[in-house]
């Protein structure tokens, strides 16, 4: 299973947001990677960096290599609907990312550690694919035998975000994924324009 595993504080300090969730060691350094920090003077960036960029940060956010993602695209630009919003849809269906957006995991990489190591069942059958595309009416739930699980329980009892398109159950860990969210439900911070403009180059 294909995953990134190299520093994670470094990516975020150079997109200059916490884009892997919280992190103590981002909050004490905000500024870019590397020797000079802030000193470094950095030339105007070229419209493809600006895009390359842009798109790096989603890659990173959502947790998904170049070869996916670009799959992703390209299964997004033959759709109806706007290519960067549907784009975005489907990172939000994946089954990972719906199992952090409920509360279940505590970082996007937990959530995938948890799908990866079938704690997870999607409408009564135990699904560990972490890119599983969910669908609107599907139910999500905790195995019956993993409900017990320390990151689980802590992740659950610390959320505190609730989103329109998703109901969970505190006491029951399940939840259904009521709809695909509409780009403006979305929170992330990501100008999916500039990905799309990058890909049609």
């Amino acid at each position: 299973m294909a995953r990134y595993r190299g520093p994670v504080t470094k990516i975020a300090r150079r997109f200059g947001e916490p884009i892997f969730g919280p992190d103590s060691a981002y909050e004490k350094r905000q500024y870019p990677p590397g020797q000079h920090g802030f000193a470094r003077k950095r030339g105007k960036k070229s419209e493809y960096a600006v895009q390359l960029a842009e798109k790096q940060k989603a890659k990173y956010t959502y947790g998904i290599l170049e070869r996916q993602f670009r799959t992703m695209f390209e299964k997004a630009s033959r759709a109806k609907g706007i290519t960067g919003e549907v784009l975005l849809q489907y990172c939000e269906s994946r089954l990972d990312n719906v199992v952090f957006r409920m509360g279940l995991a505590p970082t996007r990489r937990a959530a995938r550690q948890i799908v990866g190591h079938r704690h997870i069942v999607v409408n009564g059958d135990v699904v560990n694919i972490p890119s599983f595309q969910v669908k609107p009416g599907d139910q999500i739930s905790v195995r019956e035998k993993s409900k017990s699980l320390e990151v689980i329980q802590s992740s659950v009892a610390s959320r505190s975000n609730d989103y329109e398109w998703i109901e969970f159950n505190d006491s029951t860990l399940t939840g259904t994924f009521v709809s695909t969210p509409q780009r403006e439900m979305i929170p992330e911070n990501i100008k999916e324009q500039l990905i799309v403009e990058l890909y049609s180059k």
